[in-house]
């Protein structure tokens, strides 16, 4: 497929999106963004188990990007609060239909998502539950804050015991040669401190989430003999288990990944299983391909059946905002039902052409804000992917001159109203602050570079 075909079918992903419903078995079943919701089965839910032979759906609650107050996002409207009551019903359909993980942070949702968490867990007996939360000491990695951030986690979820404790999110290597992992876990004695308090019962499990240098991740797996590694949570999912170096240089392949975690035994935790949603809603000429083997089942089905045939794989992680999420969710894991060889090849097909497609890899996790000069970063890289889908990104000379009007017509008068312009991409002056809190390891300053050039020189051509 050419790229002007390709341009070409991104104009029906959205229409694409609702067709893709999954197990249209209730009769008044509704469709949105391609989920299906509608009544599903209870108690067959798919279990896996941990280290310690405690069953874990397979299916976990991410808690990451939760509703908020009258829809939107906290970008659009920072002093929103989170919507309790939807999400107190959409922790009850998980738990109702055997969902027991569910995973937060202290950064999560500017500091919202532990307390909306215990809050709607705690309705429910403690043993129906699992919780894992993180160090997030990202800003402040000294021993009397990290353990103040670790003592608060208790206080927002109110328990007594945490789950599964993470050391959230390492990789990385400073000017100086300094590991995140040494400086943030290892320097100020904390994980010397989570090792004792595991050995108290106050943290059942005790493990770790990786974004970064392959390096990094290796010294780590290697000190499973040493700290014996409950588990380990990383991304992976289709595209990323043969591109994600491909499309990010610094990253790492998830078969690497997982490859090295099952030598050790050590159970998975699963992230981005979705691609922050991206895989759920693909244009229409990878949609169809899907659709054309299982015109039943949503887009995000695919890639949860896909985790699915890893059974190192403990758990995967979906940041549901909605309560058609957590059905179609549910739905694709109760029970959980194998890809065939076949299927496997097509995915194969749809990661290479996905993976080759110039989107930039965010995943709107939110990381990289606030941005100390306001840019709406998520934001400004949400409406470029968009542009991409609907075919409004065109370079003169690439297509006929009609067509490059109206894509340049198209984004400049969407650009404004999506995004503030004290907010747009022009505003990023290459401070850097951004590209130690990434997961995906974009460059944000140069693609912000990169969006700022192109929407010149469309203002340019109107000249």
């Amino acid at each position: 497929m050419d790229r002007r075909s390709f341009l070409k079918g991104m104009a029906g992903a959205a229409m694409a999106g609702a067709a893709m419903a999954v197990g249209c078995d209730h009769p008044n079943a509704a469709k949105s963004e391609g989920y299906a919701v509608g009544e599903v089965p209870t108690g067959s839910m798919t279990y896996r188990k941990d280290a310690h032979g405690q069953d874990v759906s397979l299916l976990g609650f991410g808690m990451m990007r939760l509703p908020i107050e009258g829809g939107g996002s906290l970008r659009d409207n920072p002093n929103a609060k989170l919507d309790q009551e939807l999400i107190n019903r959409m922790v009850d359909y998980a738990m109702e239909h055997g969902v027991n993980y569910y995973d937060t942070a202290p950064v999560y949702l500017r500091g919202m998502s532990e307390k909306a968490t215990g809050i709607a867990l705690n309705r429910h007996p403690r043993e129906k539950w699992l919780v894992a939360t993180k160090l997030s000491n990202f800003r402040n990695w000294s021993r009397e804050e990290s353990i103040k951030m670790y003592e608060q986690s208790f206080v927002e979820l109110g328990v007594d015991y945490i789950d599964y404790y993470l050391l959230h999110s390492f990789g990385g290597v400073s000017d100086d040669g300094v590991s995140d992992f040494e400086k943030r876990f290892v320097d100020n004695g904390m994980l010397d401190f989570l090792m004792e308090e595991r050995e108290k019962g106050r943290i059942r499990n005790l493990g770790w989430s990786f974004h970064g240098l392959q390096s990094e991740f290796d010294k780590v797996v290697a000190l499973h003999d040493k700290y014996h590694w409950d588990f380990a949570q990383i991304q992976m999912n289709y595209v990323d288990w043969h591109y994600a170096h491909e499309i990010e240089p610094e990253n790492v392949n998830a078969e690497y990944l997982y490859t090295e975690l099952d030598k050790k035994e050590i159970p998975i935790v699963i992230m981005e299983p979705v691609l922050g949603g991206r895989l759920a809603t693909l244009n229409e000429a990878l949609a169809n391909q899907l659709k054309t083997s299982e015109p039943d089942r949503s887009l995000a089905s695919w890639a949860f059946r896909h985790l699915g045939m890893y059974p190192r794989i403990m758990t995967s992680l979906s940041g549901m905002s909605a309560m058609e999420h957590v059905e179609d969710n549910v739905r694709t894991h109760c029970p959980m039902t194998p890809l065939s060889d076949e299927q496997m090849r097509l995915l194969e097909r749809v990661a290479d052409e996905f993976a080759h497609y110039p989107a930039i890899p965010c995943t709107a996790c939110q990381y990289c804000m606030p941005c100390p000069y306001g840019l709406d970063i998520p934001g400004i890289f949400s409406f470029y992917n968009k542009s991409l889908m609907e075919g409004n990104i065109a370079t003169e000379g690439t297509v006929e001159q009609r067509e490059f009007r109206r894509a340049r017509k198209a984004f400049l008068t969407t650009y404004d109203k999506s995004i503030e312009r004290l907010r747009q991409a022009d505003h990023c002056i290459n401070c850097g602050e951004c590209l130690t809190h990434c997961p995906q390891g974009i460059k944000i300053p140069d693609k912000m570079h990169m969006i700022d050039d192109y929407t010149n020189k469309l203002k340019d051509s109107l000249v």
